[in-house]
């Protein structure tokens, strides 16, 4: 199957409770737990010792708030990007959060997330 099948409802019953997850678990500083629906690649990827500083050092990505703004869907390849605003409980402004969605092994897998 491919994701970019999928309608925008589908496609959004699936990745809000994960881009939630993401910022959950980044606010609490839990890694293992923040990497857990990241596709291999992805998974591999990262640098465990990196995102761990990260966790510890950054303002933003420890004080998510929990109510992001949709804004949209890019559908590419075998993959969709679901855009949100996100903002800070404790920084002034809106960021640009990123995850890229689509298939590995039959289940759907995060192949890309960030927030800039």
């Amino acid at each position: 199957m491919n994701i970019v099948e999928k309608t925008d409802d589908e496609i959004l019953a699936i990745a809000n409770p994960m881009w939630d997850e993401l910022v959950k678990t980044s606010n609490e500083g839990k890694y293992g737990e923040f990497v857990k629906n990241f596709s291999e690649s992805l998974a591999f990827g990262l640098n465990q010792m990196e995102v761990g500083k990260q966790f510890a050092r950054s303002e933003l990505t420890r004080n998510l708030t929990e109510k992001p703004d949709f804004l949209g869907i890019i559908r590419r390849g075998e993959h969709v990007t679901v855009l949100y605003r996100q903002r800070s409980t404790k920084k002034e402004g809106e960021w640009l959060g990123r995850l890229v969605l689509g298939y590995e092994q039959e289940k759907v897998k995060i192949f890309g997330a960030s927030i800039f």
